[in-house]
């Protein structure tokens, strides 16, 4: 399977199944295009010797890019096949141990943003806060349940957990104590939007650590729309400050500003640049929104022309940032085109509901943050471990070859299937397709595409 398009003066040809990139000249690029479609090389040799013969393409050049594409299809880099389809991946059988935990140390929030698909932190129940002891036996049961893997990554979530700091501290620390001992490396990361930010926070995290998740939807009158504390003011001058102490101190450690984008800023570059050309933050992501589709901030199919120019807005600029030496990090098109995904990856996803879970503050297990609160996904808890194993069975099966939606689509490999939790709540089971999310995704692979080989054409490599 190939996928071929047009961007930024580029003719871009993808091989799927080798994930090989080529950027071919007019002519070549229409011969592919007629060999995909089936055309014989007779009839496509004189499709494109009448095409470009006015432009000084000859018989013979046409046979010298013929000549190329049999080449490139022996180093299987062009028209490779499904090798992975009919091989015996059994999901449900596969052995899996956890390798990382989201704990929701605090089910409530010191903002009420009226998008937030977690009920301003309640996930439709009560508010409350993970004691010491829940969290210290949520990193027992990672540790007893993750086998021989050696790094665990655990999240500090909520709701906003920084309600509950004095536990991070404690639970990082517990966590230090024990990693020798049972030969683990213990990696945190900290999801947060600001308002409880001190300097100890500042100087914690920086410690403990490994990524920082700032939330901050740009531009003040966007931010300040849907971010508002429970008088309904907005955040945006309380956390800014904030947020530019805290990057600042990073030291070059990792952290990205996480934004939304909803119906009412669309335009949503305008928020990007914001936080990279006015405030100074380099390390971005903007994300469609997650709500009711009946909700006013719902993205529309109307949406869906301008949001595609804004990514490719984005990925064009970033391409002069480069040019000029003053790159931006955009989270999506944070693509390695050489040392990526395993294949298991590329097929089996996030690893929801297997390798990832959820803790509530009161110990239940979830497939994911985005699960919690629906009794139908409680999986467990971390006293009694996974007992809902026909739920997890689904997770364990849920893959890129288990949504048949999926099978024709060129971005399998870089989705894996796409969101459980979206799917979900898109169609009533974790193995639909949630469609609106998979065409930004696609336009978001293919502008990283671009941008991944324009820089490599610029470099000679």
């Amino acid at each position: 399977m190939i996928h071929q398009y047009k961007l930024n003066g580029y003719n871009i040809v993808l091989d799927v199944y080798s994930g090989s990139i080529h950027i071919p000249d007019d002519a070549a690029y229409d011969a592919i295009r007629m060999i995909d479609e089936g055309k014989t090389r007779e009839e496509a040799g004189e499709l494109l010797f009448e095409e470009y013969r006015g432009r000084g393409v000859t018989r013979e050049d046409i046979a010298d890019i013929f000549s190329d594409i049999d080449e490139l299809k022996r180093e299987g880099r062009l028209f490779t096949e499904d090798v992975y389809r009919d091989r015996n991946y059994d999901m449900k059988q596969r052995n899996t141990v956890i390798k990382a935990l989201c704990l929701l140390v605090a089910h409530t929030c010191n903002l009420s943003c009226e998008y937030c698909f977690a009920s301003q932190g309640k996930f439709r129940g009560s508010a409350g806060l993970m004691s010491f002891e829940t969290g210290k036996r949520a990193l027992d049961f990672l540790v007893e349940n993750s086998g021989f893997r050696k790094n665990l990554e655990v999240d500090f979530f909520g709701g906003e957990p920084l309600m509950n700091f004095e536990v991070c501290k404690q639970l990082v620390a517990y966590a230090r104590s024990i990693e020798k001992e049972k030969n683990k490396n213990f990696r945190f990361t900290l999801t947060t939007n600001g308002v409880g930010i001190t300097d100890e926070v500042i100087e914690w995290a920086n410690r403990e650590c490994h990524n920082v998740v700032l939330s901050l939807d740009g531009r003040r009158e966007v931010n300040d729309r849907f971010r508002v504390d429970h008088s309904g003011k907005g955040s945006y001058d309380r956390i800014v400050p904030l947020f530019q102490k805290f990057a600042a101190a990073r030291g070059g450690k990792g952290y990205y500003m996480r934004g939304t984008f909803t119906h009412f800023n669309t335009d949503f570059t305008k928020d990007i640049f914001h936080m990279a050309d006015d405030l100074g933050f380099t390390e971005l992501s903007m994300e469609p929104v997650v709500t009711s589709p009946d909700s006013p901030s719902a993205l529309t199919e109307e949406d869906l022309p301008v949001l595609f120019e804004q990514y490719e807005i984005l990925a064009k600029d970033m391409l002069r940032r480069e040019r000029e030496g003053k790159p931006i990090t955009f989270y999506h098109y944070m693509i390695d085109l050489e040392h990526g995904p395993c294949i298991y990856k590329r097929i089996s996803g996030c690893g929801s509901g297997t390798e990832y879970m959820a803790v509530t503050a009161w110990g239940d297990l979830y497939p994911c943050h985005q699960f919690v609160g629906d009794p139908d996904y409680r999986l467990g808890d971390i006293w009694s471990g996974v007992t809902n194993r026909a739920k997890q069975d689904e997770f364990k099966y849920c893959n890129v070859y288990s949504h048949p939606e999926c099978r024709d689509c060129w971005a399998k490999l870089y989705c894996s299937g796409g969101c459980a939790a979206n799917a979900y709540h898109a169609t009533g089971q974790i193995s639909g397709v949630y469609q609106y999310g998979c065409e930004l995704f696609k336009k978001r692979i293919e502008c990283a595409l671009m941008l991944k080989a324009a820089l490599a054409l610029e470099k000679g490599e």
